[in-house]
Parts: C-alpha cells; structure tokens; sequence
C-alpha cells in the first residue's frame, strides 16, 4: 500500500526577498531612532559634565572667595604647592579638581624639589579625566602632546578639555611669565603677559579673582562647550586644543563672546583655532551659569543677547524669554 508522506513547507525567493524587505525597511525606521536616543544619552552624560564643573566652581567659591582662576598662560600648568587664585598658575580646571574628588590628580608632584616636581607633574597633563570631554564629540583618552610648559617637562601624550571657561568679551592670550621669569620667588612682579586686566569682564581669566557676579549669577555664563573643528578632534594639531586642560589662560580652555563668533556647531574645515563657544550637538551648545544652572543655548540666540550672557558686568537687562 502507497504511503503518503506530508509536504514540506519551505519560503519561495518571492517571500524570502519581501521578509528581507520588510526587515530593511524597519531598520530604516529604528535605526534613526535609535540613533536619537543614544545622542539624548550622551548630551545628558555632557550635561552631567558641566553640572559637575558648577558644583565645584561654587564650592570653589565659598572655600576660596572667589570663582576659579584661570592662572598665568599657556606655558604654565597646575602647581600643588601654590594654592589658588592669582598665585596659582595652573587653569580653572586644575583649581576645579579638589571639589571634584579629584585631588590625586591635583597634588601630584606636592612638596616635591623644584627638579622633582618638574618632572613629577607630567603625569598630571597626561592623567585622563572623563569628565572633560563630551562623548558626542570625542573619546576620553590621552591625545597628542604639541606644548610648550615652563613648569613641567615635555609629555608625550596630554589630558584635553571640550569644556571652556568664559572669558567675557575682551580676549585676553599669552604665554604668561616667560621661561626665565622665577615668579614663584618675585610674586607679583613677574612679566606678564597681561599686565592690565582692567577689561576683563568675564569670570574666569588670567588670575582672575572674580567674586561677585553684578548681573546675577543665572544670568552669566560660567563656562560652556568649546568649538572645535571635527578634522582635528584627535590629532591635537588645532592651536586651540593642542595643550593639556590643566594648563593656564589659553583658548585651548578659555573661550570668549567676542564679536564675530557667535555659539555654532562643530562644522569640518571651519574655525581653526577658534576663540568662541560651540559644540557638536545637533540641538545646540550648553552652558553652565554662576548659580551653577546648566542650559541649552540654541546656535540662532540673538548675539547681542548671547554677548550679554557672558559679560559678568554689563548691566544690560535681559530678556526673560531668552532661553524658551
């Protein structure tokens, strides 16, 4: 007797390529979405950044007096034994670290001879700190050395920041003392590159000592997202991110709302070496303000609007819409 035996089923091409389809095409659809969610993820990580940097410019500010400095200048790094303020030639970061739980980094090379310390504090540009770099822009790693320091020895790899402070809107650069100059010995008579600071109408600069915000601490940038050119996001080649973040008064960790460079986003091949705020957020650039707020600043804000923002002093008043 015949058996008979059941039939296979199997896909043809036909509803193989339409199941092939169907999975392409919801791709296209979650992929975008998905895409938008792990952005959210990393602004808010970038948000979390700068929340940290105002917590500890306010701690800074009642243990000290006064917000954090930004030191002497580009040639000049943290050094543990010489406080804060005007005094200490490293940068607001560096003044930042103790109230970040980061004193291991800061104290390094403390106490040391001269000689020993000089050498001791590479290992301080060179220690990583995440929260300096917003991970829309960039890993956390050691980048490529291009420096110049008087005060420590050359490193071979540097800590970088994607964050910096506001140096209102008169620019202030320069090296600070030069190499020759001994100004931890003849404090304050010391050549500096700067000498007259009248100007200064930021709140973190060139040994800076700023403790009143005249305009109200919600309504002043303390410090915010830098601009950077993507070309250059790890080579270090770029004259405004090629030192470390522990290093004083430079644009590499100073920016400034000066005329011509409003807040705008990350674009390649535009703006090397640029002196003004920007970020690689699609939505725009946040800021963290003297109370310690942090906020969204759209790239289209009115700049007179933007400039009065970061200008501790101008006694402009302030639309109470700026930021909806």
């Amino acid at each position: 007797m015949a058996v008979s035996r059941p039939t296979r089923a199997a896909f043809t091409l036909v509803e193989l390529l339409v199941v092939i389809t169907i999975i392409g095409v919801l791709m296209g659809l979650l992929l975008p979405a998905l895409n938008s969610v792990r952005e959210s993820m990393r602004q808010t990580q970038c948000k979390n950044n700068l929340h940290q940097f105002g917590t500890a410019a306010l701690e800074h500010l009642t243990t000290q007096g006064h917000y954090p400095s930004s030191g002497w200048g580009f040639m000049w790094t943290g050094d543990p034994d010489h406080g804060f303020g005007a005094r200490q030639p490293g940068g607001w970061i560096y003044n930042c670290l103790p109230y970040m739980g980061l004193s291991n980094i800061h104290d390094i090379g403390k106490g040391l001879s001269t000689t020993d310390k000089f050498n001791a504090l590479v290992q301080a540009k060179s220690a990583v700190i995440p929260w300096t770099i917003c991970p829309t822009r960039r890993r956390a790693i050691a980048y490529p050395a291009i420096e110049n320091c008087a005060n420590a020895a050359a490193a071979t790899t540097l800590n970088k920041t994607d964050y910096a402070a506001n140096g209102g809107s008169n620019r202030f650069l320069g090296t600070g003392p030069g190499y020759g100059d001994n100004c931890f010995a003849t404090y304050p008579t010391c050549n500096w590159s700067n000498p007259d600071q009248s100007a200064f109408n930021g709140v973190s600069g060139e040994r800076s000592e700023i403790n009143q915000i005249p305009d109200g601490a919600s309504n002043v940038i303390f410090a915010g997202e830098k601009y950077l050119d993507p070309n250059v996001y790890y080579t270090g080649s770029d004259g405004a991110d090629n030192d470390t973040c522990l290093e004083g008064n430079d644009w590499d960790v100073n920016r400034w709302v000066q005329t011509g460079y409003p807040p705008m986003q990350d674009t390649r091949g535009v703006n090397d070496c640029s002196p003004g705020f920007g970020s690689a957020h699609s939505s725009g650039c946040q800021f963290v303000f003297c109370d310690g707020s942090v906020k969204l600043l759209n790239y289209s804000i009115n700049f007179a609007t933007y400039q009065s923002l970061g200008v501790r002093n101008d006694g402009t008043p302030l639309d109470t819409t700026w930021n909806r």
